[in-house]
């Protein structure tokens, strides 16, 4: 099975924003890296009027976009899919990271802001520390947990070659 890290943080916190930093670091150091990104809401990767989007529309069950240099895939499902069940459909990669699922994920980073944590009254993170691979974060915390700058690719990469990738 491929292994999974989830990078997980309150709405605004940059997960986003790190998930940017690790893959370059991790391609240049010759990964191959798959992502799955969770949205709660219903989403289009495809634009009204496009072929696909029509396709898809009319009831297609499957759309399969295929360039020379790219693959793009909706599927129409009659329940969510859990993390398992995604993560399976990957292949040819070393890595996943995934943005959110934090009720599912085993091996998270979580991303936590000092404003972002004003802002919701609260500095407690959303996970337990013994769920936590890691922290990034802007300001000092101290739960037995590594902590990492926010900017920090190059040492979170090492920490999930160590603790993840050789394992």
């Amino acid at each position: 099975m491929i292994p999974i890290v989830s990078i997980v943080g309150k709405s605004d916190a940059g997960k986003t924003t790190l998930i940017e930093k690790l893959i370059p670091e991790l391609k240049r150091r010759g990964y191959r890296v798959a992502t799955i990104k969770h949205d709660a809401h219903h989403f289009d990767i495809d634009h009204p009027g496009k072929d696909s989007y029509r396709h898809f529309h009319a009831g297609a069950d499957w759309t399969i976009i295929g360039s020379p240099a790219k693959l793009a895939l909706v599927r129409r499902l009659d329940r969510e899919l859990t993390l398992d069940e995604i993560a399976a459909q990957i292949s040819d990669v070393d890595l996943i990271l995934t943005e959110g699922y934090k009720h599912e994920a085993r091996c998270r980073i979580e991303v936590s802001r000092r404003d972002v944590s004003r802002r919701a009254h609260t500095t407690e993170l959303i996970s337990d520390p013994t769920e936590l691979l890691a922290i990034a974060a802007d300001y000092p915390i101290e739960l037995g947990v590594p902590v990492y700058a926010l900017d920090d690719a190059a040492g979170l990469v090492d920490l999930i070659e160590r603790e993840v990738l050789r394992k």
